[in-house]
């Protein structure tokens, strides 16, 4: 023992240990803590501006229409202007356009449609023939098994009841023209009688036997 440490008092040692411990706290750096900082002032208005935008768009959208027409064009532009009581004369329907937005990704442009798939327009005995159940498999869809020109297709063909009569007619007079088929148009007279004719059909038909037993 060093003779020079007997004459300090009993907790000297004990203090010159605290001191150091202390030293060695100090000698360390705070633990890191999360500050609350404020979003910039710029993404705060901006923010503010996407809301106010959304919520205008949603009051200024027209809504309310069947999803089937796709897009937010309103049902007057879609819907060429009928013939008023005057006799005045309508538009005309596109019908081609209305293939080409309806039709075509399974019938094809060349009407030949997909073998196996989807049937033929080109030549199509249900296209060419009685017009009362081609105007029917529009308003209606069909499901089921059909024959076309010999071939046997299982699928589903959907309605397309949503669209006005004049647009049916319109691309119903172009799919019995086109293609080498040679049928007489379809009116928008006729197809509103097969609509009301057939207003009590809620399912598609169930294939080509259903449509047989449309014709008179």
């Amino acid at each position: 023992m060093d003779p020079s440490n007997q004459n300090l008092p009993p907790d000297s040692h004990n203090t010159e240990a605290d001191d150091s411990e202390f030293a060695a706290m100090y000698r360390e750096l705070p633990d890191p803590d999360e500050k609350v900082n404020p979003l910039p002032w710029f993404f705060i208005m901006l923010l503010g501006a996407l809301g106010m935008w959304g919520a205008f768009y949603i009051v200024a959208t027209p809504s309310g229409e069947s999803s089937a027409y796709g897009d937010q064009r309103t049902v007057a532009l879609l819907r060429p202007p009928v013939a008023a009581a005057s006799g005045a004369v309508a538009v005309a329907v596109d019908g081609k356009q209305l293939y080409g937005a309806k039709c075509a990704a399974c019938h094809q442009a060349s009407g030949m449609g997909i073998a196996g798939v989807f049937p033929p327009l080109a030549g199509a005995e249900w296209v060419v023939g009685d017009e009362n159940v081609l105007a029917s498999i529009l308003l209606h869809g069909v499901e089921g098994e059909i024959v076309v020109k010999g071939n046997t297709y299982k699928g589903v063909m959907p309605a397309f009841g949503t669209l006005a009569d004049e647009e049916i007619a319109g691309v119903l007079t172009y799919i019995r023209s086109e293609w080498g088929n040679q049928a007489p148009s379809l009116t928008a007279a006729t197809v509103m009688a097969q609509r009301e004719a057939t207003k009590d059909q809620t399912t598609a038909y169930a294939g080509g036997a259903a449509l047989k037993a449309l014709v008179p």
